[in-house]
């Protein structure tokens, strides 16, 4: 189950008794994706860029903080991985909906992943902006 967070208020550790937090981030990430309401969005995949955001606990794997060794963090090629296969999984109606399946399979893919922020943008849509989208914060319980 993934527990929602207020929106607008910082990435931030859904308790106070973790200690050893780490961000890893991805930005930009640009795939080809049907989504969105009208006809030619379900049809036609468009540019849409995601931004992710995981609170990740640091745990107490061998060598200990500092400790040089890929076994101690999560790996972000596979959580950019996990975003582009879910993004190319067919056609989505709305961003929001992309987001929170984004953040859900983050969450389930690694326990030391405690929080999550995904940010879909659609950044063609718009002439007079660099981009629309949504971002969501999704917490481990």
């Amino acid at each position: 189950m993934v527990a929602a967070t207020p929106p607008g208020g910082p990435l931030m550790p859904h308790s106070g008794s973790e200690a050893g937090l780490r961000r890893v981030f991805i930005r930009r990430l640009s795939v080809a994706a049907r989504l969105g309401i009208y006809p030619q969005e379900q049809q036609l995949a468009q540019r849409v860029f995601i931004d992710l955001e995981l609170l990740v606990t640091e745990g107490d794997s061998a060598g200990g903080i500092g400790a040089d060794r890929l076994d101690r963090v999560v790996d972000y090629a596979a959580a950019a991985e996990l975003a582009r296969q879910e993004a190319t999984r067919g056609h989505t109606a709305l961003a929001e909906t992309l987001a929170e399946r984004i953040a859900a399979r983050l969450l389930e893919s690694d326990p030391r992943i405690r929080q999550v922020e995904v940010t879909v943008e659609k950044p063609d849509i718009l002439a007079d902006a660099a981009g629309v989208g949504v971002t969501v914060t999704r917490c481990a319980m």
